[in-house]
């Protein structure tokens, strides 16, 4: 069950639990190739900063994905 709430706990140093370790933020280039959970498998057509990306999946389907791209992996 997951929380209704917007942001993460934070970590108490009392705590006998080790902190939560952030996810690395992926980095994609133009050209490279991806698979979405979702839409299966694409090409990186345009990388708009850090913060989104244009994926090219065929027949001329376009998908602007946002970060922190939970559903997009580099093949």
């Amino acid at each position: 069950m997951e929380s209704s709430r917007a942001t993460t706990r934070r970590h108490l140093a009392t705590s006998p639990f080790k902190p939560r370790v952030p996810d690395p933020i992926k980095v994609f280039e133009v050209g490279e190739r991806v698979s979405h959970d979702k839409e299966g498998l694409g090409r990186i057509s345009s990388v708009d900063g850090g913060t989104a990306v244009v994926v090219d999946f065929g027949g001329g389907k376009l998908l602007r994905v946002v970060a922190p791209f939970a559903k997009l992996h580099s093949l």
